[in-house]
């Protein structure tokens, strides 16, 4: 759908208005028009559910603000097939089902099998019908009973447990690069410089191929999730699709960024979490992996770590990180990034961010320490 912005008018804006208004982030006076007040409103909502902020409702916002309407307890929860519930009383109940020890996987929203299955195992612990449903008498319980699990979160402890068990070594395991945009006319970043012109997509393209090249050279079983030039976008939630359906270990998406101000520089790396804490904690290392071991390889500006709740990042089984390697916008990134030579400084520091991912944390080395050169040298020999 096109973005719904400031200054538009019609049905859709009354109901973004309506939903604003129920949050108690708008007070709803002009029922029609996408004010600087909705505007306002919208940033306020993207910024606490860990969407891009821009102040416009589009496919995610929308999503997230339909989400928005149900509290828990508002209405029966069930898992439906092919029409899964959506909602933050969905997420809610998943994220109380994890403090109470149930393993219903990532808290994504989405009422599915997982979160059904955990349902029912806490209504055969309380002596309740094991439907799979949320329904008066299992709100009741959820109200009356405690939190179950101690000595940090559990998806945490389940995360870190699956990596543990997984060893160090990257040979056979599965990751998938993302090159960010891609696909009729989405480029991502464009900006001209001079003669040329320099696109998002091709650039990071370009960076996927390398490090697909390295880290199949270390062992792993790499897949991008698309070529140089596909015929048509794919949205965030297609490519988390295509993510789970290789069963993938990994997921590591490229992207650049741009803004009106060429003072803008630097790199950051995203991982899935929520407004409320809750978040893929294996995901948050290798976050922050990624963040300083680019940071500490190519000198760019840090600007950290954060949790969003992207379709990308939210969807995927499997621990995923986005990282904006710097702004096509700024001449300084930008002098940086066009070099092929500084390109294959990123993929040396994402591909030593993978291998640490895979160490026990008590075999941790500092950042900027492993020769990736080593890790090839060293599937050679065994091979």
């Amino acid at each position: 759908m096109r973005s719904i912005r400031r200054g538009d008018t019609g049905p859709a804006v009354s109901e973004i208005r309506s939903i604003l208004a129920g949050l108690e982030l708008l007070a709803d006076r002009e029922p029609d028009l996408f004010d600087e007040s909705v505007e306002d409103a919208v940033r306020a909502f993207q910024q606490s559910r860990g969407l891009g902020v821009d102040g416009m409702v589009g496919d995610e916002t929308w999503g997230a603000l339909d989400g928005a309407r149900w509290r828990l307890g508002s209405r029966t929860l069930f898992h439906s097939v092919p029409g899964a519930l959506v909602g933050e009383d969905v997420r809610a109940l998943q994220e109380r089902l994890l403090e109470m020890g149930y393993d219903a996987g990532r808290p994504d929203s989405i009422y599915g099998a997982r979160t059904a299955r955990a349902v029912a195992q806490f209504q055969r612990e309380v002596g309740l019908v094991q439907d799979g449903s949320v329904g008066p008498q299992t709100m009741k319980a959820l109200r009356r009973l405690g939190r179950k699990v101690v000595g940090g979160r559990p998806q945490w402890l389940r995360e870190a447990e699956a990596f543990r068990q997984s060893g160090p070594n990257l040979v056979g395991k599965t990751i998938v690069i993302d090159p960010g945009h891609g696909g009729g006319d989405d480029t991502g970043v464009v900006v001209p410089d001079g003669p040329l012109r320099w696109t998002e997509a091709d650039l990071v393209f370009d960076l996927a191929a390398r490090l697909e090249g390295r880290l199949a050279a270390a062992g792993m079983r790499v897949h991008l999730t698309r070529g140089p030039q596909p015929a048509e976008p794919m949205s965030g939630s297609e490519r988390a699709a295509l993510a789970n359906s290789l069963g993938a270990d990994l997921l590591i998406s490229l992207h650049l960024d741009g803004v009106a101000s060429p003072a803008a520089e630097g790199v950051a790396t995203y991982h899935y979490g929520t407004g409320s804490g809750m978040s893929s904690t294996v995901g948050e290392r290798l976050a922050a992996l990624v963040q300083r071991e680019i940071v500490v390889r190519t000198g760019m500006h840090d600007c950290r770590t954060h949790a969003k709740t992207w379709d990308l990042l939210r969807l995927t089984r499997m621990p995923t990180v986005r990282v904006d390697l710097g702004y096509l916008t700024s001449p300084a990134d930008r002098e940086r990034l066009v070099n092929p030579m500084f390109r294959e400084q990123i993929v040396e520091a994402i591909l030593a961010a993978v291998q640490r991912m895979y160490f026990p944390v008590e075999r941790d080395v500092p950042t900027g320490s492993i020769d990736v050169r080593q890790l090839r040298m060293a599937l050679a020999e065994r091979g």
